[in-house]
């Protein structure tokens, strides 16, 4: 491989994304409480980097697991981390503090921003506090040297700071305080006033009171604290009984290693140093905060105004070829049919579901399990399947991160309907998205038509309304016996199985990849035209970076369209041809689509796979071809808009950063809302 190459850090470049998302925050044309909602998936998203990502990172340190190469690398990638962390904290509470808070007091709605209420809601509070909270506040006196106190993840603490009435030497003491979520909401609205509406955070309303819970003190200050701990799940052997080894692993994923500790950077120095003392916490694990910490929970801030200062999702639309049968079989077994969400609903795919669970010609139904909705509609349907008499097969990935707990649960139920159960195989996560439909032999030696349901998402009623996702429902023999390979692999029953249509990873998706990357720079070196489009969620694998380098160099043009990490480097000689686009919307962009050009034969992929190493070496992932021309059209349409948006799409530079795509045309394209028109003008035209 060229060493004259260069590719991003692959954690930079996720912080890239999740500032991408913290600018949505920003965005003066979303309503305000969609903003608001933007912070809250801000948070989220770092709270889990710093469990994972940053998890992995410490302990490479710790462990020295590796080579002493890979340890000065982690601490490297950890500086790089904490600087630019720090940075985007910074313009969290710039955006935060000085455009959304005077927005929602524009509109009549004051979130305190003070322990200090307004004589006019001074008893409330008083009241609230002593009815409400202070029944459930137990607070811990801290001594550094003696016992250590275990600070839980995810969970606000206050530290106070007070000395004791009487004494006059001015010995500081100090103390920690749990705020009791599970007892009382983050938000607790007070009563209006002149028609205005109060909000404040139980933070401060415990601040407001700390004299009642310290009374023999003088309160000198109080600040936030919170910790992010270690949440992956390491199976060092995953043979014997997966499930038991799981759940141990879970139980004790609450007490994992700090990865980070976040506090209120008006904290005076002496102040934390005492904190970190008394937690003994590295000066490498410390991230600046503001007065509020765990703002995730901006998710549950009260909303007075109405749904007019909130996102409103477009109605779903409906699919008339399927509305106007009254078997979803039936179409399928004459054509291909391809299935949008959100924009479609996901009723289609369980009324797929539905009726192979009643049809008396159905003898057998097989899907993969990832990630499932709680009290899953997918899984009553199979569990109803099963009560009918169907041969109902399921594989479980036990392992899909902070699911485990949930597949175990619905796997259980399963089993307990008659459902055959495969679990997860060692060293691999399958995260093929697949569903197979088997109908009976109709006579003797006949070959009957099957049914497929291949997708780029979850089998999630839930994650189906916030998760652009595609989906394809197919009649197609090769593919068919392609997906029975691949239910063959997950048995157990075949190693080295033959893929005739379906790129499948670990067998033959990277080489058929590298093939047509490299078909298109023999097409250009041929003096024809080539041209690639790839839409995924990540490009991390630095070997297939290396095949569109090369391919830009021979002169291919490859746009791509990456929501989240992307290693490759823009604006450079050898990537000059490659233009580096990220979405991000009111849904979450999780389809991934390949488009190559082939010399005007356009071949097409919709896939489950990113190009990740994880997705391409160490998982089950499928890719399916898209063989029917009107299809394979109206997906090359969608592509072909999202490349033109200018509203919400930016380019990735050479140095991370996203720069709004704004055009001179007075046409402004939202990719989003543009394929919503166009999938209804189109339904509209067909029936």
């Amino acid at each position: 491989m060229d060493d004259s190459y260069k590719y991003f850090k692959r954690d930079i470049s996720w912080l890239s994304f999740n500032y991408r998302v913290l600018l949505e925050a920003e965005d003066t044309s979303l309503p305000v409480y969609e903003r608001i909602k933007f912070l809250s998936i801000y948070s989220s998203n770092l709270e889990e980097f710093y469990e994972i990502r940053v998890a992995e990172h410490r302990s490479v340190i710790v462990k020295r697991r590796f080579i002493e190469e890979n340890v000065e690398e982690a601490e490297e990638v950890l500086y790089a981390i904490t600087a630019e962390v720090n940075r985007q904290q910074k313009e969290y509470y710039r955006i935060f503090g000085e455009k959304v808070l005077p927005e929602l007091n524009r509109h009549g709605v004051y979130l305190y921003q003070t322990c200090m209420p307004e004589p006019f809601h001074a008893d409330f509070v008083k009241n609230y506090f002593e009815e409400e909270v202070f029944p459930f506040l137990a607070p811990v006196m801290l001594d550094v040297g003696s016992i250590r106190i275990f600070l839980r993840d995810r969970r606000l603490y206050l530290i106070v700071r007070m000395i004791r009435k009487g004494d006059f030497s001015g010995k500081y003491e100090y103390a920690l305080l749990k705020i009791p979520f599970a007892k009382v909401p983050r938000f607790i609205e007070l009563p209006r006033q002149n028609g205005q509406f109060y909000i404040m955070f139980i933070d401060d309303i415990i601040r407001a009171n700390l004299s009642s819970v310290f009374p023999g003190y003088q309160i000198e200050s109080c600040y936030s604290i919170k910790i992010s701990r270690d949440a992956d799940i390491y199976l060092e052997d995953e043979r014997g009984n997966l499930v038991e080894k799981l759940k141990k692993k879970v139980k004790k994923r609450k007490i994992g290693a700090l990865s980070r500790f976040m506090y209120d950077e008006a904290m005076p120095e002496d102040f934390l140093l005492y904190v970190r003392q008394a937690f003994e916490i590295e000066e490498d694990s410390l991230v600046r905060g503001g007065r509020y910490l765990n703002l995730q929970d901006l998710i549950k801030l009260p909303n007075p105004l109405g749904l007019n200062f909130e996102f409103r999702r477009p109605k779903a639309l409906r699919l008339p070829l399927l509305d106007k049968s009254d078997s979803v079989l039936d179409v399928i077994r004459k054509q291909d049919v391809l299935l949008h969400f959100p924009y479609y609903s996901f009723d289609y795919m369980l009324r797929f579901l539905t009726e192979a669970a009643v049809d008396p010609e159905v003898e057998a139904i097989k899907i993969t399990q990832y990630r499932v909705a709680e009290d899953s509609a997918v899984i009553n349907t199979l569990i109803r399947a099963a009560n009918n008499g169907k041969k109902v097969t399921v594989f479980v990935e036990l392992k899909a991160r902070f699911d485990e707990e949930n597949n175990m649960h619905t796997a259980e139920r399963m089993e307990q309907a008659g459902i055959r159960i495969f679990y997860s195989i060692p060293g691999l996560k399958v995260h093929a998205k697949v569903a197979l439909v088997l109908l009976k032999d109709s006579e003797a030696g006949s070959c009957p038509l099957n049914y497929a349901y291949l997708s780029t998402g979850n089998f999630n009623e839930k994650t189906a309304t916030v998760y652009s996702d595609m989906a394809l429902l197919t009649a197609n023999p090769e593919m068919i016996q392609d997906i029975k390979n691949v239910f063959a692999v997950l048995e157990g029953q075949v190693e080295n199985p033959d893929f005739k249509r379906l790129l499948v990873a670990r067998f033959n998706m990277v080489d058929e990849l590298t093939r047509m990357i490299r078909r298109e720079s023999e097409h250009v070196s041929n003096g024809r035209k080539g041209r690639i489009v790839l839409k995924m969620n990540g490009l991390h694998d630095q070997n297939m970076i290396f095949e569109l380098y090369k391919a830009s160099e021979a002169g291919v043009q490859i746009d791509l369209i990456v929501r989240g990490i992307c290693c490759l480097v823009p604006q450079q000689p050898y990537s000059r041809n490659i233009r580096i686009t990220r979405i991000v919307d009111m849904y979450l962009e999780h389809s991934r689509v390949w488009y190559f050009y082939n010399d005007g034969e356009e071949d097409l992929f919709m896939t489950s796979a990113d190009w990740m190493r994880r997705n391409l070496t160490r998982r089950i992932e499928t890719a399916f071809p898209i063989l029917q021309s009107d299809v394979k059209q109206e997906i090359i349409d969608i592509l072909k808009i999202q490349l033109q948006d200018n509203v919400k799409a930016c380019w990735i530079d050479e140095h991370l950063n996203n720069l709004f795509k704004r055009t001179d045309t007075p046409v402004k394209v939202r990719a989003q809302e543009a394929i919503y028109d166009y999938l209804k003008r189109k339904n509209e035209e067909l029936y």
